[in-house]
C-alpha cells in the first residue's frame, strides 16, 4: 500500500492521473446475473452512424426485444411493441446517453498491458523526471527484487528520441532495470543491466534487432526489436499466478472502457514475452474470463510450416470454449518507423540506404500465408512500412491464386505508410485495414521523430484511413494497448478529427489539438464507430452473435453518458455501464 501511495503522489506531482477500474466483485462480475434488464428512454446506436430513440430488453444473456420510437425518423429497423419491464427486471434510463453493442478491439495485448499495471507502470505520465521518480519509488519499495521491470515510456521526452542508460542510472544503479517502450518494440536499460547481460561495444546486433550506440560503439541504453532478447535472461520467469492476475487486471480495465471482446495479437512465446495462452485458459476454466477473445497465435520466424500442426491442435483443443477462439495467426512482418525498423520501399529521410527491417522475405511470407489460408486460419499481419504492407498484400494475392477466395478475413494492422497504388488492393483482395486511430495525430512523438524519417512525399501517405475507406476497404479498430490507451472512444474521435483528445496524457503539444494530421484522411464518424462494433465483430468471428443491437444477439452492451452522433461528445464520453452476456461487469 505504501508503494501505491508513493506512485499516486508521483502521478499527482506530474499532473497526470489514471482512474483504475473497480475490482471484480464491485463490478458485479461475481454476483448472480439479473434475469432481465430494460434499457429505456434514450438513444440506441443502429450502426452506420445512425441513432434512434427506443428501448431494449435483455432476458438472461440475450437481447430479447428492441423497440424503436415510431416518431423517430432515424428508425431504420422494424419497431416492436412498447416494452414493459417483466417482474424482477432492473430498469435503466438511458437518459442523455446512448446504448451501443459492446466495443470489440481488433488488436490488443491485454496480458502485456496487465503486467504493466502490476509492475512499474509508466503509461499514466509523459515526462522524463516522472519516469525516474516512478522507478526510484519501485526500487525503494522492493529492495529484494533482483531485476526491476515495467514499461510505457515515450521516446520524445528524451534528447535524440531515445533514452540512455546513464539517465536510468539516476534512479537505480545496484541492479538491472529493464523498461519496455510504450510501443513494445524496444527496452530502456540501465548500466547494471548492460553489464549483467554482457552487452558492450563488441556485441554485434542480432538478426532483426539493433543495439543503439554512441559514436565509439558503446551501447547507449536502448535495445530495439530482437536485441531485446539480449536482456531477457535477466528477467525472472513469471510465477504461475502472475499472468492470470495480469489478464484479470487488464480485463477490468477493458470492461471499464466498454470493451467486451478483443483479438489478442500475440499468443505464444513471442517478441513480446512469454506465452499468454495458459493465462487465458486458466481464467476461462475458473469462470473469471467474461470477455470473448480471438487468439492470434504467434508465428515463430525461427521455425517453418511445421508449426501449423501445433496451431491446428490448439484450435481444436479450444473449439469447445465459449470464450476462446484460436482462429488467427499473428505474423510480424516489420517493426516501426521511429526505430528505423519498418520495412520501407525507399530509404528513410536523412539516410542513404536505410530501408528499415523486413523480418520475413516476400517469398517466405507468401508460402506461409498460402499454407495458413489453406488450413482455414485468419492471418493477422503487423506491417507499418509501405514495403511491408505491399509484401502482405502480395502474400494474400498468392494465397488466393493457390487456394481460391476462402473468406478467412485476413487483416493488416497499423498501416503507417501505404503506397497509393496499394490502397485499392485491400478491397480487391478482401483484406481488412486494421487501424490504430489514436496514432493519427500531430503529437510531438510523430512530429519530432517520425515525420523527418518519412519526408514530404510519404507524409501524404501517412495513416491513409480515408483513402482506404473510399477505395472500399473494410476498416476495423485496434488499440494496440499497452502501446496506446485502450479507450475506443478516444480512437474513434481521433480517427474522425485527426487531432488529439484532451484527456489523453500522451497528446503532447499545442499542435496536436489545432492541426489535423492530413484532414482528408479522416474517417466518417459512423465508419469509425463501426470499426469497433460490427466490423470488429466480423474480424473476430462473432458477427453472428454480436456487434449489433438485434433481437437474439448476445447481450454484450455498453451504455455511454453522451450522444454518439456528435464527435465532440464521443471524445468526452464516459462509460456508465458495461454488460457481457446479460451480466454487468462494470458500472461507473
Amino acid at each position: 500500500m505504501q508503494l501505491q501511495r508513493n506512485i499516486a503522489e508521483i502521478y499527482l506531482k506530474h499532473g497526470r492521473w489514471i482512474v483504475e477500474s473497480e475490482p471484480a466483485d464491485r463490478a458485479g462480475q461475481n454476483g448472480a446475473p439479473v434475469p432481465a434488464t430494460l434499457f429505456r428512454n434514450g438513444l440506441l446506436y443502429l450502426g452506420a452512424g445512425r441513432v434512434a430513440r427506443g428501448s431494449l430488453l435483455v432476458v438472461d444473456d440475450r437481447i430479447a426485444e428492441v423497440t424503436l420510437d415510431p416518431e423517430d425518423t432515424g428508425a431504420a429497423a422494424s419497431a416492436g411493441p412498447g416494452t414493459a419491464p417483466p417482474p424482477g427486471a432492473r430498469v435503466i434510463d438511458i437518459g442523455a446517453g446512448t446504448l451501443l453493442p459492446g466495443f470489440q478491439d481488433a488488436h490488443a495485448h491485454p496480458v502485456l498491458a496487465g503486467t504493466h499495471l502490476l509492475a512499474i507502470d509508466l503509461t499514466p505520465v509523459h515526462d522524463r523526471s516522472a519516469y525516474l521518480d516512478l522507478v526510484a519509488a519501485a526500487a525503494a519499495a522492493d529492495p529484494d527484487a533482483t531485476t526491476l521491470t515495467g514499461g510505457g515510456w515515450f521516446g520524445d521526452v528524451f534528447d535524440g528520441g531515445f533514452p540512455r542508460a546513464t539517465e536510468l542510472d539516476e534512479a537505480v544503479t545496484d541492479r538491472p532495470v529493464i523498461l519496455s517502450s510504450h510501443d513494445a518494440h524496444g527496452v530502456w536499460v540501465n548500466s547494471a543491466a548492460l553489464r549483467a547481460a554482457g552487452i558492450d561495444a563488441s556485441t554485434p546486433d542480432p538478426d532483426g534487432g539493433r543495439i543503439l550506440r554512441d559514436a565509439d560503439g558503446t551501447p547507449s541504453g536502448t535495445l530495439l526489436e530482437a536485441a531485446v532478447g539480449l536482456v531477457a535472461g535477466l528477467i525472472p520467469p513469471p510465477t504461475p499466478e502472475l499472468l492470470p492476475r495480469a489478464l484479470a487486471a487488464a480485463q477490468r480495465r477493458l470492461h471499464a472502457v466498454g470493451v467486451t471482446a478483443w483479438q489478442d495479437a500475440a499468443v505464444g512465446e513471442s517478441d513480446l514475452g512469454p506465452d499468454v495462452l495458459p493465462a487465458y485458459e486458466a481464467l476461462d476454466a475458473s469462470g473469471e474470463l467474461t470477455a470473448s477473445v480471438r487468439l492470434a497465435l504467434w508465428w515463430d520466424r525461427g521455425r517453418g510450416l511445421e508449426q501449423i500442426d501445433d496451431f491446428l491442435a490448439t484450435r481444436d483443443r479450444l473449439a469447445g470454449s465459449e470464450r476462446l477462439d484460436a482462429g488467427a495467426v499473428k505474423v510480424m512482418v516489420d517493426g516501426m518507423v521511429e526505430n528505423h525498423t519498418a520495412g520501407m520501399l525507399a530509404p528513410l529521410g536523412g539516410t542513404d540506404d536505410d530501408r528499415g527491417i523486413t523480418f520475413i522475405a516476400p517469398d517466405d511470407l507468401a508460402r506461409l500465408t498460402t499454407a495458413l489460408d489453406a488450413a482455414g486460419f485468419q492471418v493477422h499481419f503487423h506491417a507499418c512500412g509501405d514495403a511491408a504492407v505491399r509484401s502482405c498484400l502480395d502474400a494474400v494475392q498468392a494465397a488466393v491464386a493457390a487456394n481460391g477466395p476462402l473468406g478467412n478475413r485476413h487483416h493488416i494492422a497499423h498501416l503507417d505508410v501505404v503506397a497509393p497504388e496499394d490502397v485499392p488492393r485491400f478491397a480487391a483482395l478482401d483484406v481488412t485495414a486494421n487501424v490504430t486511430g489514436l496514432w493519427a495525430r500531430t503529437d510531438e512523438e510523430i512530429v519530432t521523430r517520425k515525420l523527418p524519417l518519412l519526408g514530404p512525399e510519404r507524409e501524404r501517405q501517412h495513416f491513409p484511413f480515408g483513402s482506404l475507406h473510399r477505395a472500399g476497404a473494410r476498416i476495423v479498430g485496434g488499440s494496440d494497448w499497452p502501446v496506446t490507451d485502450p479507450n475506443p472512444l478516444w480512437s474513434v474521435a481521433t480517427a474522425v478529427t485527426r487531432t488529439g483528445v484532451a484527456a489523453d496524457p500522451h497528446a503532447i503539444g499545442e499542435e496536436v489539438f489545432r492541426t489535423p494530421l492530413l484532414a482528408e484522411e479522416a474517417l466518417p464518424l459512423g465508419v469509425a464507430l463501426d470499426a469497433y462494433l460490427s466490423e470488429a465483430a466480423r474480424i473476430n468471428g462473432r458477427e453472428h452473435v454480436s456487434g449489433r443491437l438485434e433481437e437474439g444477439a448476445v447481450a454484450d452492451l455498453v451504455l455511454l453518458d453522451a450522444d454518439v452522433s456528435s464527435v465532440d461528445a464521443v471524445a468526452d464520453a464516459g462509460v456508465r455501464l458495461t454488460m457481457v452476456g446479460g451480466r454487468v461487469v462494470h458500472e461507473g
